[in-house]
């Protein structure tokens, strides 16, 4: 666990996000984590379009293909 050193006893922004993220996971089961992930991937779909999705499809088949070459 990462200590903060400031006298104040304020918490770091990284241990706040560590403690908010363990009580959301506390608090909520797996259907939430589906549902926001599905409104996520809604969301991203109508902000970039089909050639998004192609494009980083390409990228990742290529660097895909570029690790099996390495590893013949």
């Amino acid at each position: 666990m990462a200590n903060n050193n400031n006298n104040d006893k304020k918490m770091s922004v990284e241990e706040a996000g560590r403690k908010g993220g363990e009580a959301t996971a506390r608090n909520h089961d797996k259907e939430f984590y589906q549902e926001i992930g599905r409104k996520g991937g809604e969301a991203t779909a109508e902000k970039h379009g089909k050639e998004f999705y192609e494009e980083i499809g390409e990228k990742g088949g290529n660097a895909r293909a570029e690790q099996r070459e390495s590893n013949e």
